[in-house]
């Protein structure tokens, strides 16, 4: 009897766990077909969809961003239009969505494998941007900082 409830467990294991290997795979692919689903090539690939800009700018954002940028963009940024290691920001906000602004800081290495702006901008600069882990909110402000720095008010 013992013997019995053994070979079925077994078998329930084997069972499981072959399903869930598939499973994982099924969802592996899922992710990849998320990922080419919610690509809009204005706005990148990442979690920011929509970003809402207020005007006059707001002058705390602009201030956190400017330190920002001054920390840990400006080594390879320009505030004009020369390329340093990557490209200078001169109306990169008259360029791009904000929202693909800020998915390309968020999400670097996505966005420069599988977005057709970023792999152009790599291929012109040929070093790829250095992953900065910024927050959503850090993003923001440096986004706001760039809306100043293209003549923004």
């Amino acid at each position: 009897m013992k013997t019995w409830k053994y070979s079925i467990g077994i078998a329930l294991f084997f069972i499981v766990f072959s399903c869930a290997k598939n499973q994982s795979t099924e969802t592996a692919e899922l992710t990849k077909a998320e990922i080419d689903s919610i690509t809009d090539p204005a706005k990148g690939i990442g979690v920011v969809r929509n970003v809402a800009l207020n005007t006059p700018l707001e002058l705390d954002r602009v201030e956190k961003g400017k330190a920002i940028y001054e920390g840990e963009c400006n080594s390879c940024h320009t505030l004009d239009d020369q390329r340093l290691v990557g490209p200078g920001w001169k109306d990169i906000t008259k360029r791009r969505k904000p929202e693909w602004i800020m998915n390309m800081i968020t999400n670097v290495d996505v966005m420069l494998d599988n977005d057709d702006q970023a792999q152009e901008l790599l291929e012109s600069c040929g070093t790829r941007m250095a992953v900065e882990v910024l927050t959503l909110g850090e993003a923001r402000d440096v986004l706001e900082f760039m809306r100043q720095n293209d003549g923004e008010k």
